[in-house]
C-alpha cells in the first residue's frame, strides 16, 4: 500500500499564484469563443440524461474566469460571485493563474467531454467550506449537508456525542468529517477513513488547510478495517456510501457517470452491499448509546434497511427513518439508528469496498 503522501493532490485554480499575463482583448476573445460553445449546446444535456443548461454553463464560465483572474482573493474564498469581467476592458494587461491556452483546453473538456466544472477549477463550495476535489474522488453534494445537520441535533443533546470519538467511513474530501468536526466540542475528534488513495489524498489536503489536523485523522483502508485500534469507543459512525445498483451506473448524467469515481457510486447489483456491510459492523464499533446514520439511495433502499436493523441485528440498534425531498426530485433517506445499550453481536460480512453516510442520535 503506498504511503498517504504517495498521491499529491491537486491545487484548486483559486489557490495558484497569478504568474500568467494575457491582453485584455485575447482574454474577452476567450471568454466569445466558450459562450459560443455554450450556445452550440443548447437544450441538449437536459434532454439527454438531465444535465446541465445553458444558464447554468454560462454560470460556470464566470466561476472559471472568476478563480482564475488575480484579483480573486484566495483567502476569502467562500462562495462564488458574479464575475465583474466587463472591468478587465478598463486595463491592458491582466494576471492569470492559469495559462490562457489551459482556459482553452479546460472549457472544451467541459462541453465535449462533460467533464464536471468541480474537477476543472478542482473546488466544491460546501456548506460554509470550499472543498478541494479532484479526478478520483466524489464531489460532495449539497444533500449530504443534512448529515451534519442531524449531528448537529444529536451532539446539542447529548454532551457525551459531542466530546468523543467520530469516524466518517468512505470520507472522500472529508467533507462530512470536516462538517462534524466544527460542531464538536474541546475533547471531539474524528477519524476519516476511505479505500482510495485519491481521496485520501485529498480529504488530508483539506483537513490540513482548515487547520484541522489536531481534531481529524485520516486514514486509509476499507471501511471498519482502519478502526480496529478503536472497537467499542466511538460515540458516532457517519458515512455516505455507493449504493447505486451497478447496472444503473450508465444511466446516470454524465458529469457522474463518466467522471466521477465508480468506486464511490456502485453498491453492488442490488446498490446494498455496502449498506448491509456497515449495518452489521456499526454495533461492534458503537459505544453504548452510540450515534449511527447513513444516506440511502431511496425510499425502498430505506425501508429494507430500518427493518433489517430492527429484527435481523435484534436488540443492536433502535432506529427511525428520515426521508428529505431532494432538488432532483429524488428521494434522499436517512436512516439514523442509536445503538442499544445492550446487544446481540452479529459478525459483520466481508466486503472489499463501502461508502455509506451515518449519523448519531440520542
Amino acid at each position: 500500500m503506498p504511503s498517504l503522501t504517495a498521491i499529491k493532490p491537486k491545487i484548486p485554480i483559486f489557490l495558484r499564484q497569478p504568474t500568467y499575463s494575457v491582453t485584455s482583448s485575447d482574454l474577452q476573445k476567450w471568454h466569445g469563443w466558450a459562450k459560443n460553445l455554450v450556445s452550440s449546446v443548447g437544450s441538449s444535456f437536459v434532454e439527454s440524461d438531465n444535465g446541465p443548461d445553458s444558464t447554468l454553463l454560462c454560470r460556470e464560465l464566470n466561476w472559471l474566469l472568476e478563480d482564475s483572474l488575480e484579483n480573486r482573493s484566495s483567502s476569502s474564498c467562500f462562495s462564488f460571485s458574479a464575475c465583474k469581467y466587463d472591468t478587465v476592458d478598463e486595463i491592458e494587461n491582466v494576471m492569470l493563474r492559469i495559462s490562457l491556452d489551459d482556459l482553452y483546453q479546460l472549457w472544451k473538456q467541459r462541453i465535449e467531454d462533460r467533464r464536471p466544472f468541480q474537477y476543472i477549477v478542482g473546488c466544491e463550495h460546501w456548506r460554509d467550506l470550499v472543498l478541494s476535489v479532484q479526478e478520483g474522488v466524489l464531489i460532495p453534494r449539497p444533500e449530504t449537508e443534512l448529515i451534519v445537520d442531524l449531528v448537529s441535533d444529536a451532539v446539542s443533546n447529548n454532551e457525551e456525542l459531542g466530546q468523543g470519538l467520530w469516524a466518517d467511513l468512505g470520507t472522500g474530501s472529508g467533507a462530512v468529517a470536516i462538517g462534524i468536526s466544527k460542531i464538536l466540542r474541546i475533547y471531539g475528534r474524528v477519524i476519516a477513513t476511505d479505500l482510495s488513495p485519491d481521496a485520501v489524498s485529498v480529504a488530508m489536503f483539506n483537513v490540513q488547510r482548515y487547520g484541522l489536523q489536531h481534531v481529524i485523522e485520516v486514514r486509509r483502508g476499507s471501511w471498519f478495517e482502519p478502526l480496529k485500534d478503536v472497537e467499542g469507543q466511538l460515540v458516532g459512525i457517519v458515512s455516505n456510501p455507493p449504493y447505486i445498483p451497478s447496472d444503473n451506473i450508465s444511466g446516470l448524467q454524465a458529469e457522474v457517470g463518466r467522471h466521477e469515481p465508480r468506486l464511490a457510486l456502485d453498491g453492488g447489483a442490488s446498490g446494498m452491499d455496502y449498506l448491509l456491510h456497515l449495518c452489521n459492523g456499526a454495533a461492534a464499533m458503537l459505544k453504548p448509546g452510540g450515534f449511527f446514520a447513513f444516506e440511502t439511495n431511496g425510499e425502498k433502499q430505506c425501508k429494507f434497511l430500518v427493518d433489517y436493523m430492527q429484527n435481523q441485528i435484534a436488540g443492536s440498534f433502535s432506529t427511525k427513518e428520515v426521508a428529505r425531498q431532494v432538488l432532483s426530485a429524488v428521494q434522499l433517506n436517512i436512516v439514523i439508528s442509536m445503538k442499544s445499550c445492550t446487544r446481540t453481536s452479529i459478525p459483520g460480512e466481508e466486503m472489499s469496498r463501502i461508502e455509506l453516510s451515518s449519523s448519531v442520535s440520542n
